[in-house]
């Protein structure tokens, strides 16, 4: 009997490598059809695609992020996100 294939864990390796303290940008193509996104502003400011943005404290699935702007912090989830690298 052929065994199926496991489920991709890529998703889910990308979230625990997100922790308390990592910088990161929001991921443009995981957030366009997120709950989040019908809940917001259909035009997103620059900053939070560019980035960085902190993770002040992880809730389950979610993050707490502070911008580097005079901006609320807002709560994400940790698959919307993706590490912010300086190039």
């Amino acid at each position: 009997m052929a065994e199926s294939p496991a489920p991709a864990a890529a998703p889910a390796a990308a979230a625990v490598a997100l922790k308390k303290g990592s910088l990161v940008r929001l991921n443009a193509a995981a957030y366009a059809s997120s709950l989040e996104a019908t809940a917001s502003d259909p035009e997103l400011p620059a900053y939070v695609l560019e980035g960085p943005g902190e993770i002040l404290a992880v809730k389950g699935a979610y993050a707490q992020l502070r911008w580097r702007r005079p901006v609320p912090d807002v709560w994400l989830r940790l698959d919307q996100l993706q590490a912010w690298s300086a190039g």
